[in-house]
């Protein structure tokens, strides 16, 4: 069944052509001129998806979206702007708006759009389960993030094994999701596991079960991940970290398709897509023997990189706004925004964290802000040092610390960088102070 669409736009002409164009595209589509005729044609009959110029002749689109917002209407709607500032863009957003484009309307952009609105509307109730929507999370208009997604929508509905490669902060997990959602498998369960945080003794058990009295404190049967995703798709993130001896045992349940809980001698079928995640360059895992050449060609039939926030510049205030309608929310606060010089330094920062570290800098900024606006006082003191500008970013790449023979030398590189300020250092280092003074400690640095 063809996909409804509603367009709200006064230029008559643009409107007629728009609408030609997306009937050719095999949607069903009603126009109207102003808010009250939307307004009407709403209360007659549902659509799939809402396009709203912002300027109509009776009010805005922003005034129509708070009627259909206050009416517990939840449609998808698009707002198309002629004033392609970042601020009325978040302020859509902020108002409920699935996403907006500016004018003149590139068409291939909007079917895009119109597309994974409508996509993202039909999935709402597996992504309310996941844990993980649209509404959480921003994709981004950078031209880094346009080429990731655009390789997200092609690998997601195949069933090839993905590697997500990037920094910690850059969102993978949200992208494993992602790909879930938009495949075949996606009503069907999504496994997470962090194989950073399992014990090596217990992995066995996390990833196959195990039954009761299989081994000390096995006081119950427990089902494996493999099991819980079976007919779905099984996320492994910071795979990088699983013993030599858990990779065998992984490889082998990948090529067999089978598993052995714990203490069983009975096998199951599992049909699972994996999907992988590092913040580790893998390959010089295996040259140093710490990770297996077949598990690595096993899990990486297709790759994506997660591009860092600092390749991402175009997106940096659209992410803070985003990050504090969220705190604004949680906090109980009502900040409109960030001053002028706020905005500078949030885009001028190298934010080795990514977004995480983003998104807690405004959620502190949100909580001791004192005015309307937050300044580059409240995002903290690396925001107020002009010196922290004066810092080489050591050929533009952060130090990250997963190459033991030279973490040494890095941790003193960084220090001789910021003068022995260890807050700097360990922004350039990608790592809290605390994994910093522990650095120190191990490798008897003077502190």
């Amino acid at each position: 069944m063809a996909s409804s669409l509603l367009i709200v736009e006064d230029d008559l002409t643009f409107s007629t052509m728009l609408k030609t164009w997306l009937k050719k595209k095999g949607f069903e589509v009603e126009t109207a001129s102003t808010q009250a005729r939307a307004r009407k044609l709403l209360a007659e009959q549902p659509f799939d998806l809402i396009l709203s110029d912002l300027r109509l002749p009776d009010k805005d689109g922003m005034t129509l979206l708070s009627w259909l917002r206050e009416q517990s209407n939840q449609v998808p709607f698009i707002i198309m702007t002629g004033y392609a500032e970042i601020q009325s863009a978040v302020k859509a957003i902020k108002e409920g708006a699935t996403d907006y484009i500016s004018k003149p309307v590139q068409p291939d952009e909007l079917l895009k759009k119109i597309k994974e609105a409508i996509n993202t509307e039909h999935a709402s109730a597996e992504e309310e389960e996941a844990g993980i929507s649209q509404q959480n999370f921003l994709e981004g208009e950078s031209e880094a993030a346009h080429q990731l997604y655009n390789y997200v929508n092609l690998v997601a509905p195949t069933q090839m094994s993905v590697l997500i490669n990037g920094a910690s902060g850059t969102g993978k997990e949200y992208v494993a999701h992602r790909i879930h959602r938009l495949s075949k498998r996606a009503g069907k369960p999504f496994i997470a596991i962090d194989c950073g945080s399992i014990p090596k003794d217990l992995a066995a058990s996390e990833f196959f079960g195990h039954v009761k009295g299989s081994f000390t404190g096995a006081f119950n049967d427990k089902v494996g991940a493999f099991e819980e995703a079976n007919g779905g798709t099984l996320f492994l993130d910071e795979i990088g970290n699983l013993s030599y001896e858990v990779q065998v045992q992984l490889l082998r349940a990948l090529q067999e398709r089978r598993i052995r809980r714990i203490g069983s001698s009975k096998e199951i079928e599992v049909d699972v897509r994996l999907i992988s995640a590092t913040n580790e360059n893998l390959k010089e895992a295996i040259a140093k023997g710490n990770f297996r050449e077949d598990l690595y060609h096993r899990i990486n039939e297709f790759t994506l990189y997660m591009p860092s926030l600092k390749e991402r510049k175009d997106d940096i205030l659209l992410f803070a706004n985003f990050f504090l309608d969220q705190a604004n929310k949680e906090l109980d606060r009502n900040l409109i925004g960030f001053d002028q010089e706020a905005c500078e330094a949030l885009q001028n920062y190298p934010w080795p964290g990514n977004l995480r570290q983003l998104k807690n800098t405004v959620k502190r900024a949100t909580l001791v802000a004192q005015g309307e606006f937050i300044s580059p006082r409240d995002l903290g003191e690396d925001f107020n040092n002009a010196g922290l500008a004066d810092i080489p970013a050591c050929a533009d790449e952060p130090l990250l610390l997963h190459n033991e023979e030279h973490e040494k030398q890095r941790i003193l590189q960084a220090l001789q960088h910021t003068n022995n300020n260890k807050s700097k250092a360990a922004i350039l280092l990608g790592i809290d102070r605390k994994t910093l003074y522990n650095k120190l400690k191990l490798y008897n640095i003077p502190q």
